[in-house]
C-alpha cells in the first residue's frame, strides 16, 4: 500500500516489495537483452551523451507491457491519481561512468496540473535495475507538498533542499513529475541502469512524443482494459499508425 501521507507532503514515495525476486531477474535479463540485442533503438541525451534512452520498449521488447501495467504499480498509482491510469510514455534509461565533473540539471518535466488531485497530472515510476548508492548517479528530488506555494526552481531548492535516492535493485520511486527533481550525476566507475515510466490520467492530456503505442495494444488486444490503458494515443502513434495500418 502506498504512503499517502508522505506523498502528500512530499510529492514523491518510495514503494516496497513491488516486484518478487523471480520478476526482478526476468525485468534486469529483459532490459539487459533489449541494451545489447536493439542497441539501435537507444540514442544518447544529455551530460554529453554519457546517459543512453530507449523509449519505445513497447516495439523492442514487447514484454515490458508486464511491468508496465504490473498491478503492484497500477494500484498505488490509480490511488494517488483517484482514478484509471494511462501509458503517458515508457523509457529505458542506462547511465556509463562518468570521469567529468559531477552535474545537477534541476528541473519540472511539466507545469502543475491544479484541477488535479495533489496538481498531479502526471505520475513517473522509477525503477532502479542496478544499485544506487552515494559512489553512483543517482535520482534526486527537491520535496514539496502537494499545498505549498509553487517556487522557482533554485527557490525551491533553497528553501525545501534535497534528497538523494539510494537503494538496491528494485527500489521503486513514485513522484509528481511537477516536482523538482534531477539526474545526478557524479565521477563514478558504475554504470546506472533504470525503467522509467509515466502515467497520466485517461481524461487527461498528451505528455510527450517520445513513445510510440504499437496497435496491438491500444486498437487490437482482446481485452478491453488494456486498449483502454494505452489508448491515449500521441501523434508520433498515430502517425505510426496512419503509415502502417
Amino acid at each position: 500500500m502506498v504512503d499517502l501521507d508522505f506523498f502528500e507532503r512530499n510529492g514523491y514515495v518510495q514503494l516496497e516489495g513491488v516486484f518478487s525476486d523471480a520478476e526482478l531477474q526476468y525485468y534486469t535479463e529483459l532490459y539487459d537483452r533489449d541494451l545489447s540485442d536493439s542497441e539501435y533503438f537507444w540514442h544518447p541525451i544529455a551530460f554529453n551523451g554519457h546517459q543512453r534512452v530507449n523509449c519505445d520498449p513497447l516495439i523492442s521488447s514487447p514484454d515490458f507491457d508486464s511491468l508496465i501495467r504490473h498491478p503492484k504499480l497500477l494500484d498505488p498509482i490509480e490511488i494517488i491519481l483517484k482514478g484509471p491510469s494511462c501509458l503517458a510514455e515508457a523509457c529505458l534509461r542506462h547511465m556509463t561512468p562518468h570521469d567529468g565533473e559531477p552535474v545537477e540539471e534541476w528541473h519540472r518535466d511539466h507545469d502543475h496540473i491544479k484541477d488535479r488531485p495533489y496538481r498531479c497530472g502526471f505520475i513517473h515510476m522509477m525503477l532502479y535495475l542496478s544499485e544506487v548508492n552515494e559512489k553512483t548517479h543517482c535520482f534526486s528530488i527537491s520535496p514539496e507538498s502537494y499545498d505549498s506555494p509553487i517556487l522557482p526552481i533554485k527557490e525551491q531548492i533553497q528553501q525545501r533542499g534535497k534528497v538523494h535516492i539510494y537503494g538496491p535493485p528494485g527500489t521503486v520511486i513514485l513522484f509528481n513529475l511537477s516536482v523538482v527533481h534531477a539526474a545526478t550525476v557524479r565521477r563514478t566507475i558504475h554504470e546506472r541502469k533504470t525503467v522509467q515510466l509515466y502515467y497520466g490520467h485517461r481524461d487527461g492530456g498528451v505528455l510527450s512524443q517520445f513513445t510510440t503505442i504499437p496497435t496491438g495494444f491500444w486498437r487490437d488486444h482482446p481485452d478491453s482494459e488494456v486498449r483502454a490503458f494505452y489508448n491515449l494515443l500521441n501523434t508520433r502513434s498515430q502517425k505510426f499508425c496512419d503509415a502502417f495500418g
